[in-house]
């Protein structure tokens, strides 16, 4: 049997290699069938994670596939793993042992027929397709719905002239009008449609969130509880939707595989609460002990949404906005679980899939290379550099308080008090953020350090030309010399918190 997996990055693509080559290990050992066999199993896993319009599998439209050991093939062997990639050489380290790497792009018809081409005349028995192209610069996400077209109609088009059997793809759970989908839904629904008209024997599976490391929707979740005390939030949180599992939508997508009763069909999978989006924020918020309010308001758009966390998370704008579109319309499993009748299994919960997630980036964590290590101790650096700037920039500012001879009849008026009382604040939020390693802090920070500096030089300016303090309203050799020493301090600022806002940016 063989079967081409398309599609992935970190989250999909290393399930799917990792549990593959582990079955190749425990097979070949315990020598269930031998490498010459007409009954082996070749498996082709395309990855597409270092590309610059990089297709990525996240949240509702993460992809994954792989065959389970508890699965009806798990007494066959995978004689053979090929895993396709833009950049097969950034991967060399990454892969397990006996995993063969080959260049192939699904934006290239040619190369998609090299890789799915009959092999000893033999075709391909199953190919997954779990491609999806959100990512990309700011600046051209809409253009991502124009490349899963295109990448569906060159995957279908190969399909057919390979000779493929069989087709299984993984899409988005909506059932709201046509009319009413955001772009990303359209685009998933879409790509299913052109698979079906291209290729053979299609099953399409529909999820809503899917919980795991890598997943994009639940990364927005994860990173906004974790950093954030206090959320605003638009009204898309209070929308339901079922979450699922990573781990059970892998052996569903595996075991439909070698299920003939899945063929030319579609399925909703979905976990076993239905829960809303505000649900899940306060549900995970409980299972790492944190108290989280959250204020729900009716004027936040998608797009405003995307802006914030993109400044708050790691989840660029360019993949934010069509998740945050696509949140706004429940995401329910409607055709009363069908899939459970011919793939019965037992679904994990919100809060064990949670455990499961945590658990793994703590591994993750452990397991870093030492370039990822050098990498994150830089940022640690540049990090702590903005710190250490800040407080001495909030030092700077209460120097005033203590050796300026005037600060009763000017410092302590009403209005400076209140300016005083916002920039402490202001030095405080920033604080708090680059603590948190966001660009949100990196930018609050450099935007307080050229208003800081533009006051200083303004003073400084004030001394020289008329002889007066926009403070004390006398020229004072001391004041100058804060002056000088706040205009070094907020060009720290400014030189670092650039330096950690575009880090965090690449």
């Amino acid at each position: 049997m063989r079967i081409v997996v398309a599609g992935g990055s970190g989250f999909v693509g290393g399930r799917l290699v990792k549990l593959l080559s582990t079955m190749l290990a425990q097979n070949a050992e315990a020598h269930v069938i031998t490498p010459n066999s007409s009954s082996s199993l070749s498996v082709t896993y395309y990855s597409d994670h270092h590309h610059p319009s990089s297709f990525t599998s996240s949240s509702s439209v993460a992809r994954v596939a792989a065959l389970s050991p508890s699965s009806s093939a798990s007494n066959l062997i995978c004689n053979e793993i090929i895993c396709l990639s833009r950049n097969p050489e950034s991967l060399k380290d990454k892969m397990p042992k006996g995993v063969s790497l080959v260049r192939a792009d699904v934006q290239d018809y040619e190369s998609l027929v090299r890789a799915m081409k009959k092999k000893n005349e033999v075709a391909v028995d199953v190919a997954y397709y779990l491609i999806h192209s959100m990512e990309g610069s700011s600046k051209e996400w809409r253009k991502f719905a124009e490349r899963d077209r295109m990448a569906a109609e060159n995957f279908a088009k190969a399909s057919n002239e390979c000779g493929v059997k069989r087709v299984i793809y993984l899409g988005g759970l909506t059932y709201a009008k046509d009319n009413e989908l955001s772009e990303h839904m359209k685009s998933r629904k879409e790509v299913g449609e052109i698979l079906r008209r291209g290729a053979q024997n299609v099953t399409i599976f529909r999820a809503a969130v899917i919980l795991g490391q890598g997943g994009g929707s639940f990364q927005m979740l994860q990173y906004l509880v974790e950093r954030l005390p206090i959320m605003i939030c638009p009204k898309w949180v209070l929308t339901k939707c079922q979450p699922i599992s990573v781990d059970d939508v892998v052996r569903y997508l595996a075991e439909a595989a070698f299920s003939g009763e899945t063929r030319s069909r579609t399925f909703d999978i979905g976990g076993p609460e239905i829960l809303t989006y505000l649900d899940m924020i306060h549900a995970y918020a409980k299972i790492i002990n944190k108290n989280v309010r959250v204020i729900v308001v009716p004027f936040l758009t998608p797009r405003l949404s995307s802006y914030w966390v993109d400044l708050v998370t790691p989840v660029k704008a360019s993949l934010a906005r069509p998740l945050v579109d696509s949140l706004i319309h429940d995401a329910t499993v409607k055709d009363g679980g069908t899939i459970q009748t011919i793939i019965p299994m037992k679904l994990k919960s919100f809060e064990d899939a949670i455990k499961d997630s945590l658990k793994e980036r703590m591994e993750a964590k452990a397991r870093l290379s030492k370039s990822a290590k050098k990498e994150r101790t830089s940022r640690k650096i540049n990090n702590r550099i903005l710190t250490v700037s800040l407080l001495f920039l909030a030092v700077i500012g209460l120097t005033y308080y203590i050796l300026d001879p005037r600060r009763d009849e000017i410092l302590l008026q009403p209005q400076w008090l209140m300016l005083s009382i916002t920039w402490y604040l202001w030095i405080a939020f920033s604080i708090y953020f680059v603590r948190y390693g966001t660009r949100l802090g990196a930018f609050s920070a450099g935007t307080l350090g050229w208003i800081t500096l533009a006051f200083f030089l303004l003073d400084n300016l004030l001394h020289v030309v008329f002889g007066k303090s926009s403070i004390t309203l006398a020229l004072d050799p001391m004041m100058t010399i804060l002056n000088f020493l706040g205009e070094i301090v907020a060009s720290m600022v400014i030189a670092s918190s650039h330096n950690v806002f575009h880090k965090l940016s690449q």
